[in-house]
């Protein structure tokens, strides 16, 4: 796998901001995205958008911060130190997701502006913990997905947004059809939570043509956090410049490798591997 390339000491590296919920257990969420943007040579911005109460057994509460204070935290941060892309996670209701997709507007995030927006519709815990008020769906899908460049949802959340149950190539088909109707420019439909299959298979969806990024399944219960890294890969790869379908190859293989070097955390499931060595040995 080619790395990004790091910035030369003394310079300034290219930003990345995330809107997103913490994780106390530092799995997920920000934590992850911000591990994930500094491994590939980016700055991490992060904009809070709830507060978690979680550890590697679930998520036990959370607070949402005021939408008008997530909505400032990005407009300070795109008007004073500019970002190359963005990210969204956990956006816990209706209100934070329209204060978001206003801003994201007048600053110039998203599918039609200048800055290029990944979407994780990020809806519950991989341990069904909900982290999305259930009113809020209909703003994921109309408010929220229409500004995206990418959107990478999981098959439960697919099935959350579209109705669709995903089982099998057509279905998965039918899915990022439907996704990509709600607005985004492109569709992933992930494959990794199709146990059945030996390899996972994510499919990208431009409404012309589909293709394909598989992958040997990795044979691991330490996936926590899989979904923020591999969104946080894109955006970091598209901040670089990098066209959508290379942004997606190249966090399909770090996810990947983040999983083949993951660890146990706790009573539960453990998160994926920030790859500190890979970048540590990388020439």
């Amino acid at each position: 796998m080619k790395l990004l390339p790091l910035t030369p000491d003394g310079q300034t590296p290219v930003r990345v901001l995330t809107i997103a919920g913490t994780d106390s257990g530092g799995g997920a969420g920000i934590q992850a995205d911000s591990r994930t943007m500094a491994l590939c040579g980016v700055h991490a911005c992060v904009a809070v958008a709830a507060v978690t109460v979680q550890n590697s057994v679930g998520v036990s509460g959370f607070h949402e911060i005021p939408p008008q204070i997530v909505a400032d935290q990005v407009r300070a941060v795109v008007g004073d130190i500019g970002i190359g892309a963005a990210k969204t996670g956990m956006l816990a209701s209706t209100a934070i997701i329209e204060a978001v997709a206003q801003v994201c507007g007048e600053v110039g995030i998203g599918r039609d502006g200048t800055i290029p927006l990944v979407v994780d519709p990020v809806a519950a815990s991989m341990h069904g913990d909900p982290l999305l008020h259930e009113e809020a769906l209909d703003a994921v899908r109309h408010t929220l997905m229409p500004l995206a460049t990418v959107v990478t949802p999981n098959l439960d959340e697919v099935r959350l947004i579209t109705g669709i149950d995903v089982t099998d190539d057509a279905t998965a088909r039918r899915a990022a059809e439907a996704l990509h109707k709600l607005g985004p420019r492109w569709a992933i439909v992930k494959g990794g939570h199709l146990r059945s299959s030996a390899v996972s298979t994510d499919l990208l969806f431009d409404g012309d043509r589909f293709l394909e990024f598989t992958a040997p399944r990795i044979a691991t219960g330490n996936d926590h956090g899989g979904g923020d890294t591999m969104a946080a890969a894109i955006a970091c790869a598209l901040a670089n410049g990098y066209a959508v379908p290379d942004a997606v190859e190249f966090a399909k293989e770090w996810t990947r490798r983040c999983l083949e070097a993951s660890y146990d955390l706790g009573a539960g499931h453990g998160p994926v591997s920030p790859l500190w060595r890979l970048r540590a040995t990388a020439s």
